[in-house]
């Protein structure tokens, strides 16, 4: 079976680089109407570089926001959208502290960009997915969410923990609309100035004994998770919901 996107709405976020990116082109290039959104214009300007992708700046941890981008997003295409990627992310510039030294704000910071607006998103396109009965919905969790995280950073490894839950929970609530809910969970893959500076941390013998835990032996890639995204979103995952797929190589 090819897969193929033709006629298909996809929203996606955290396009401006790394997974974002490499999901968004690969829909786009499947023939789907992709919309993009991220923090920087300047980053989604060279995402949609190879056409097809319309784009807009947005930050959301403003769920009002992220809402009113569903919003338009449906107004454009007429109608429900077919695939929605929450793949926003990250660790907001953190790095690993003593739970006592770590504050309010830089806890609260990292839930709202992976979680809440994950949440918000979800919330928000549901209904039209719902009159439509037809629908996907993919969250990019992480191996953070189903063990301790490699970055050392509880917030983050809470907030993909939560990611899994949430993903688990609307794959029930939906289910009998006839929309599908599941989520990718990358291992390490160095995709952004964050995993450049993770993996610069671990040096040589650390890189060596990471690599050496993965079954294939070598790291992954973005295009990696686009293509598990993409399995997700297609007729051939039709009767897959509530799943967490880990694309680690093997650990």
């Amino acid at each position: 079976m090819e897969i193929r996107f033709d006629g298909k709405t996809v929203a996606v976020t955290g396009a401006g680089h790394g997974f974002g990116r490499a999901i968004a082109r690969a829909f786009a290039a499947l023939g789907a109407r992709v919309f993009a959104t991220d923090l920087s214009g300047d980053e989604l300007r060279e995402t949609a570089e190879p056409g097809g992708i319309e784009t807009k700046a947005l930050d959301l941890t403003d769920r009002a926001a992220a809402a009113r981008w569903i919003g338009e997003i449906e107004r454009a295409a007429g109608g429900a959208i077919d695939v929605l990627v929450s793949n926003a992310g990250g660790v907001a510039g953190q790095g690993p502290q003593p739970i006592g030294e770590v504050s309010d704000a830089d806890w609260d910071v990292i839930f709202a960009i992976n979680v809440h607006a994950a949440f918000a998103l979800a919330r928000a396109a549901a209904p039209a997915m719902q009159r439509a009965r037809a629908g996907r919905i993919v969250t990019i969790s992480s191996g953070a969410g189903l063990a301790p995280s490699l970055t050392g950073i509880q917030a983050y490894c809470s907030a993909k923990h939560a990611v899994v839950g949430l993903t688990r929970q609307l794959a029930h609530e939906l289910g009998p609309f006839g929309i599908t809910v599941n989520s990718v969970a990358p291992g390490f893959i160095r995709t952004n100035r964050a995993t450049e500076l993770q993996w610069e941390s671990y040096g040589p013998e650390g890189q060596k004994a990471l690599v050496e835990r993965i079954a294939l032996k070598h790291l992954g890639s973005a295009a990696d998770i686009a293509n598990a995204v993409l399995f997700f979103a297609s007729d051939l995952a039709s009767f897959v919901s509530g799943q967490i797929l880990q694309v680690d190589g093997g650990r």
